[in-house]
């Protein structure tokens, strides 16, 4: 049974497992009785997300109402009122809301698709050169587009699809190994390592800051600057794979594609020179990028550093001054108040976890258990990433699975020895990978294996394969990357 934004099942499943933890599951010494209610609301939300029980944002409206009328984080109603609407004051929060209104400029000025066809008049003379060009414009714009889904599914793959149909390839014709089938599965797998990138390439990006941060009492603060840093060989390498990998696996028929640069020109010619909203969303783009990766403080010293949000709202101020985006715009980006407010319930649930004590309990368990196969602390860390990465199988959203599993396998592995910023960055990493590995991994994955190119069979194949070469280059290239880098 379900109402348009109610599917009943689901929910009177979320709320049975929380009134079960609540009132029936046994509190485990060293426990609170607050922190097991909590982890009780937790599981329910988590479980809600999961099924789908209702919009991610009214389960967090339900969640933070709980937790206030619970009493759960505090002994007074002021009290826990106020902890349930603190996580609307984390910063890293409103970082990823305004982001997403800034990407909306790349769709409403057309500078995304100019982007797309620029790349594919460069590189189109070959299917796998058309690869590569839609992995460069996901790079290119993956650093101001928080919405990993927008990015791949609305700007990267209807631009896809325009090319395979222009030689034929479509899946109602049965000619999607043409090109269509190649096209798609590289348009989708650049998606995840794109988003593994930059920390405002995919909303929950920031969470794991926060929870790294929480989990080493603030002495890890992972910067813009350092993310991108430490991702960008691993990343590039990742992506320069890609393409061939997939082309090794499901070689696509038409392997010459000389008309792809003549339709992209053509493209490129109908648009015409480039207007003024898109050379406003470019200079934009430059200073935002300037900002974030630390430029002026490098040049000028500390006190010419700028906060990360601080400089996403600049470029937003930017946007309305110039009237490249209209305040009608912003309220219209529903995406971005939505994601304001659910990552707010999540974070602030997360965090309170881990103030009363529930993240560090759990870690202890995980610790323990694999404590007892006797390796050391490498050894420990592939089989600690290993479960993070595959348990994603069974989850249908990366904001799901991160806030339920990240803070307590992330202190599992500090407490196996584990060097803290190098295991931060491997599973911050492996939280946006994991995306490769199932036709219902993200937002980005129905959209793209809904257009019919790819079988169910082929997604899943080509799914674990990328999954094992993306961690393995994240692991062993990034790990060598950062030690020359000093971070661990």
């Amino acid at each position: 049974m379900k109402t348009p934004d109610i599917r009943i099942i689901p929910g009177l499943i979320s709320v049975f497992i929380t009134l079960l933890i609540w009132f029936i599951a046994p509190v485990p010494d060293g426990v609170s009785a607050n922190a097991w209610h909590l982890l009780a609301l937790f599981v329910g939300t988590v479980v809600a997300i999961i099924g789908k029980a209702m919009p991610i944002g009214a389960l967090a409206i339900l969640a933070i109402t709980l937790v206030a009328l619970t009493g759960v984080t505090s002994d007074t109603p002021a009290g826990a009122i106020k902890d349930a609407l603190s996580g609307f004051s984390n910063s890293l929060i409103w970082l990823i809301g305004i982001a997403i209104v800034i990407s909306r400029g790349l769709a409403k000025t057309g500078l995304g698709n100019r982007i797309g066809y620029y790349f594919i008049s460069l590189f189109g003379k070959k299917t796998i050169g058309i690869g590569y060009a839609l992995a460069i414009s996901e790079l290119v714009i993956a650093p101001v587009t928080p919405s990993n889904t927008a990015r791949g599914g609305g700007i990267i793959h209807p631009i896809m699809k325009s090319i395979a149909t222009s030689f034929g390839s479509s899946p109602e014709e049965g000619t999607s190994r043409k090109i269509g089938h190649y096209l798609a599965l590289v348009n989708y797998h650049i998606n995840p390592i794109t988003s593994a990138m930059f920390i405002t390439a995919t909303a929950p990006n920031p969470l794991i800051v926060k929870l790294i941060s929480d989990a080493t009492g603030a002495n890890i603060s992972i910067t813009w600057g350092t993310w991108a840093l430490a991702a960008l060989l691993p990343g590039l390498v990742c992506i320069a794979l890609v393409p061939l990998v997939v082309y090794a696996i499901y070689p696509p028929e038409i392997k010459s594609t000389p008309d792809a640069k003549t339709y992209a020109k053509s493209r490129l010619a109908e648009m015409g020179p480039m207007s003024y909203g898109e050379k406003v969303m470019v200079a934009v783009f430059a200073l935002l990028l300037i900002l974030w990766a630390g430029i002026p403080a490098m040049l000028f010293g500390a006190d010419y550093a700028v906060n990360t949000t601080a400089v996403a709202f600049l470029g937003l101020s930017v946007l309305l001054v110039t009237g490249v985006l209209s305040w009608d715009d912003v309220l219209k980006e529903k995406s971005a108040w939505d994601t304001v407010v659910w990552f707010s319930a999540l974070v602030m649930m997360a965090t309170f976890l881990n103030k009363l004590g529930l993240v560090q309990w759990f870690s202890t368990v995980v610790e323990s258990n694999i404590e007892h196969f006797g390796f050391d602390w490498a050894i420990s860390v592939v089989i600690l990433v290993a479960i993070y990465f595959y348990v994603h199988y069974f989850f249908a959203s990366t904001t799901a699975h991160i806030t339920a599993m990240f803070a307590a396998f992330y202190a599992a592995g500090l407490a196996l020895g584990a060097p803290p910023l190098y295991l931060g960055l491997l599973l911050a990493g492996a939280s946006s990978l994991m995306m490769s590995l199932t036709h219902y991994a993200t937002g980005t994955s129905p959209i793209i294996f809904g257009s019919g190119y790819v079988s169910m069979e082929d997604w899943w194949i080509m799914g674990f394969i990328m999954s094992v070469v993306n961690l393995a280059v994240w692991g062993v290239v990034g790990g060598l990357w950062w030690k020359v880098l000093g971070y661990w």
